[in-house]
């Protein structure tokens, strides 16, 4: 009997199935993937997080410490006057405006359809509800779209110039405040 490219044997009464040494690459990853399994339930059982991979070798970018977040603008000169603010400000070390886009949402029970400007904004995670603060305190918009995703992997360099350019606003951000 042959199943695909392996043959497979039956034997004890189709209790045991003996694969072909072809599909055994193929087995690898879904191996390695399982070996993982016992940790994640380990640690869903006792409630705590798994533990966060180390840094990748030699790059000392612990994943996760950047993060890019995302604001929608109503139009260029709101996205620029944002922008370098939040680059003056450090709470960013870059953002990238994309023009042009179309964004087709529900508001107050309406489906609305507006062109805008999206910014992309790399910055340390640590300094994202500083940078949702400002962003919603100069912002247009009702409610502001910022949302932000962490990076797990990026080209190490450029992850240690974001993380070297915001520095000082994580120091300002963590400070405790005079009254």
């Amino acid at each position: 009997m042959s199943w695909g490219r392996a043959p497979v044997v039956l034997l004890g009464g189709g209790a045991t199935l003996l694969v072909s040494i072809l599909w055994m690459p193929a087995l690898v990853p879904l191996a390695s993937r399982l070996l993982l399994l016992p940790r994640a339930l380990l640690s869903m059982a006792s409630g705590s997080p798994p533990s966060q991979p180390s840094p990748a070798s030699g790059s000392g970018y612990v994943p996760g410490s950047v993060s890019a977040a995302f604001v929608t603008c109503p139009n260029e000169k709101v996205a620029k006057e944002i922008a370098r603010a939040v680059v003056e400000k450090r709470l960013a070390a870059c953002v990238n405006l994309i023009p042009q886009i179309l964004s087709i949402y529900e508001w107050k029970g309406k489906i609305e359809e507006d062109s805008e400007v999206l910014m992309m904004i790399k910055t340390q995670s640590s300094l994202v509800p500083a940078l949702t603060e400002f962003v919603r305190s100069v912002h247009p918009y009702e409610v502001a779209e910022v949302i932000a995703l962490p990076v797990e992997q990026g080209n190490p360099p450029y992850l240690h110039w974001v993380r070297q350019v915001t520095e000082s606003a994580t120091d300002s951000a963590t400070a405790p405040s005079s009254a």
